[in-house]
């Protein structure tokens, strides 16, 4: 077995009671989820134990975990306690899940749900908490029965004598182990010897889920909460002076109507906001509040200098070459090497600007008091919603509470805090518990869109059609969209690589697998235009490249590992039966590294009626240990379809600064019979631990898509939405 010391924090391990009447508990108590009942579950318990910050055991031996991260959509609320189960090793169907409030020093654990970081950064977290508490139950038997530790073991939920006829459940010894200390060491499972972990398991809200009972921000109530919307500019760069707020607060329903202010100094890292004054409406009713909208007449300052969609792209293109310079790699002689290359291929790919689209618009509801704030809602950092709502209204983090709820679509959308510090603001002026609600058009006009992208890829071949030069330049209006180090980095002689930036009025954050999703689909684009022009196989010309990159590396670092990289080409191109001719089937491929994971991708395409129809997606995938299977081919596929859709449909235009599409009646995203018709997903087998699952499923599919549409249309893509670019027949 793996040995972990307990003691970087050990003090919230030591944090143990009994809970009403007794009990082990290691937890919060907030937004129960059950799993669907099965035969022999373990019966509601009179009492419950609280053993650390995540183990909660009843006197009948059901065991209650608790889910730190937020729950959007990623399945980390099944996920992540079964982590806890494998190493407390107790029956998956007698365990309840339940969402904690935030309260990182207990869980060991950074609660936010970004970077597909949440498996990847609790792992150690989670298994020392089922581990712990497992310990400290069979310490508790060894003194009930007078034997030691090696005279014991368990299994789904027993502590028997190895040599003995004695057993006994959690439940039975629970209220004993309370008061045991944790040791300095203990002992995790080896992956061999798992049983629950990288098995296939249902979300643990599906039931809820489809029956609607689930608990989104949306459904939130609370005695007393009134309801509010805000009103923010129609244009990028423009404030609000007044608006005829008596005329508002006379209107049927409404209660109140004011201008808020959400700036404050020394801002955050989420705190990205276009808009911090806002007209702010509060009613009984969401239907009253839009009438209300919709009679609003407003003075905006229109002083700020404005933009359309044609000065952004005109700025994207002037700064590929003048933006501000924000990382950059160089080896060999690039200058030279393109210079003395038997054939030169250069060109340029564009992505536009475009909103995020969670299905559940933005909300959040907040009390605030004299000396206390209560949040709730979808937030994906709340942690940081915390630290900002203490610093505008000037109250100690330690007395606001943030609970979450489940979130209707994240993205990197919710990674933002200005919708819940508005709550906060309107609640403050309103002196009552209020919750927020966008419109769709609010939240499709409001900004932190992903940026746009442009970058320009060039590479020079030798007589041999060896690839001997590569160059890429990158520019984006949030950051650059160069990643230097990653792929091709290493595996060519003479190499440069800049990330630039250009400046912009307009909002922008992370949108999911935030710049890699451009950079694959640019890049895999390129690799097999170069490819073609070697007359090589892209697959083969890949791997060659890998193969360099393992033995004979260029420069002193790169990113990824060139094994697992070619790994995943190797898994799919033997999946899909790559080579084989299918008549009718157009092929693209594509690979791609990025949170610390591998993806390739495989899409087979056909023509029906005159249009490319996505038929199949292969998918091959190494993140490390897969928790559970099912709801990582679901992430998958679903990471596939996100990228595709993206990739063909979507586009925001601006016109003097005011965003053109404002709902879905304008702006297309991908309908069912658009989306691939079937996604097999492959994991690669392996004990490394677990990498990130929630984004890097989406970038490949933008590479391969373009790949498989060029032999289906016979046309090269390069300017995103690729819908609007194509223009040969099929």
């Amino acid at each position: 077995m793996t040995k972990i010391k307990t003691q970087y924090n050990r003090r919230s391990f030591l944090q143990v009671s009994a809970a009403t009447g007794g009990g082990m508990l290691i937890g919060f108590n907030w937004l129960t989820s059950c799993t669907p009942a099965k035969k022999e579950v373990a019966e509601i318990p009179n009492e419950w134990f609280e053993i650390n910050g995540y183990i909660k055991i009843g006197d009948t031996g059901l065991v209650t975990i608790y889910s730190p991260n937020p729950e959007i959509g990623q399945n980390v609320m099944t996920s992540m306690p079964m982590i806890v189960a494998e190493e407390l090793d107790v029956k998956w169907e007698n365990v309840m899940v339940e969402q904690g409030m935030l309260d990182e020093d207990a869980f060991h654990n950074p609660q936010f749900a970004g970077g597909s970081l949440s498996i990847m950064l609790g792992w150690d977290a989670l298994r020392m908490a089922g581990a712990a508490g497992r310990r400290m139950l069979m310490e508790a038997t060894a003194q009930e029965w007078g034997v030691g530790l090696a005279d014991l073991k368990t299994s789904q939920g027993m502590i028997s004598e190895v040599n003995g006829s004695r057993s006994i459940g959690y439940g039975e010894i629970a209220s004993k182990a309370v008061g045991i200390e944790v040791p300095e060491e203990i002992e995790l499972k080896e992956p061999k010897d798992y049983k629950l972990i990288g098995t296939h398991q249902k979300n643990v809200e599906g039931r809820k889920i489809v029956t609607g009972k689930s608990t989104f921000g949306i459904d939130f109530k609370k005695e007393g909460m009134l309801l509010a919307m805000i009103e923010h500019p129609p244009a990028f760069g423009m404030k609000v002076k007044d608006f005829n707020q008596d005329e508002i607060k006379g209107m049927a329903g409404i209660l109140d109507a004011f201008i808020i202010d959400t700036a404050y100094e020394d801002p955050g890292r989420f705190d990205v906001n276009a808009f911090h004054q806002l007209i702010a409406i509060v009613g009984d009713s969401t239907w009253q509040l839009m009438q209300a909208k919709k009679a609003i007449k407003a003075t905006w300052d229109t002083e700020s200098a404005l933009e359309s969609s044609e000065i952004h792209t005109a700025n994207l293109a002037n700064d590929l070459e003048k933006g501000s310079l924000q990382e950059s790699r160089k080896d060999g002689d690039p200058e030279a090497a393109f210079a003395g290359a038997a054939k030169v291929i250069e060109r340029t790919y564009t992505a536009p600007i475009i909103p995020h689209n969670t299905m559940e618009p933005m909300n959040f509801f907040a009390h605030v008091m004299e000396d206390k704030v209560e949040l709730v809602g979808p937030t994906q950092t709340p942690n940081n919603l915390r630290e900002s709502t203490a610093k505008m209204l000037g109250i100690a983090p330690k007395n606001i509470s943030v609970a979450m709820t489940r979130i209707g679509g994240g993205f990197g959308r919710r990674l933002y805090t200005h919708y819940g510090l508005e709550a906060a603001a309107i609640s403050k002026k309103a002196g009552a518990p209020i919750k927020l609600i966008y419109t769709r058009e609010d939240d499709m006009t409001q900004g932190t869109y992903r940026p746009a992208y442009r970058s320009t890829y060039k590479a020079g071949l030798d007589e041999s059609n060896n690839l001997i030069a590569f160059s890429v330049t990158g520019v984006g209006f949030r950051e650059g969209p160069v990643f230097p180090n990653r792929f091709p980095a290493g595996a060519i002689d003479h190499y440069l690589a800049e990330k630039r930036v250009s400046p912009s009025n307009i909002s922008f954050g992370a949108w999911r697998a935030p710049r890699s999703h451009f950079t694959a689909g640019a890049e895999q684009a390129f690799l097999d235009e170069v490819a073609e022009a070697a007359g090589k196989d892209p697959i083969d010309m890949r791997l060659e490249l890998f193969d360099r990159a393992k033995n004979n590396p260029v420069g002193e670092k790169y990113e990824y590992d060139a094994d697992r990289y070619a790994g995943v080409l190797k898994l799919v191109k033997e999946k899909a039966q790559w080579g084989t001719e299918i008549p009718g089937v157009h092929r693209g491929v594509a690979a791609y590294f990025c949170h610390n994971s591998y993806v390739a991708e495989i899409v087979d395409m056909v023509i029906r009626n005159g249009q490319p129809r996505v038929q199949k997606v292969w998918c091959a995938v190494d993140c490390g240990i897969v928790i559970n299977k099912e709801g990582a081919i679901n992430i998958i596929q679903g990471g596939v379809v996100d990228g595709i859709g993206h990739a063909m449909y979507a586009e925001q235009r601006f016109e003097n600064g005011a965003p053109v599409h404002q709902n879905f009646n304008t702006y297309q995203l991908i309908r069912h019979n658009q989306a691939p018709e079937e996604i097999e997903v492959f994991f690669v087998e392996n004990d490394i631990s677990p990498t990130g699952l929630g984004e890097p499923g989406l970038p490949p599919s933008v590479g391969a898509l373009a790949n498989a549409l060029y032999k289906a249309t016979g046309q090269r893509y390069y300017n995103q939405p690729f819908a609007e670019e194509r223009s040969v027949p099929g």
